[in-house]
């Protein structure tokens, strides 16, 4: 069980939408966050650095815009979906063009792939949640 849903399951209070759904979706945001991080930095040290700088820049905002959606999502006090949706679909937006610029380095460099993978799983549980509220 991770440790999204553990924390989840100690909330005092009631959930806008299913705790399930929720973890998975913070743990698939915190699972993103960490490969586009290691992705970017990966992209540093490869030999031919011009033809990973999109790469880079994507990784690096898909990382910022999944770390802010993790943190709102999060705090489930006084949820208000007008700040959520807006939030999770931009992740989910992010989550696609990484992830579209990661496969295509994908055959060439595993680490992108992991981040490709890991992007189009957010992506998904990006766009479940949003159907869910």
């Amino acid at each position: 069980m991770s440790y999204a849903r553990q924390m989840l399951g100690t909330y005092p209070g009631v959930f806008e939408v299913n705790a399930d759904r929720l973890a998975a979706t913070i743990d698939a945001l915190n699972d993103c966050f960490e490969a586009c991080t290691a992705d970017a930095d990966a992209d540093l040290t490869e030999q031919h650095l011009a033809g990973l700088v999109k790469c880079m820049r994507l990784c690096l905002n898909c990382a910022d815009v999944c770390d802010a959606t993790l943190k709102v999502i999060s705090r489930q006090a006084e949820y208000d979906p007008d700040v959520t949706r807006p939030l999770l679909e931009a992740c989910a937006s992010a989550c696609k063009v990484c992830g579209d610029e990661c496969e295509r380095h994908a055959r060439e460099h595993a680490h992108c792939r992991v981040c490709f993978e890991a992007c189009r799983r957010c992506e998904l549980a990006c766009r479940e949640l949003l159907a869910a509220i």
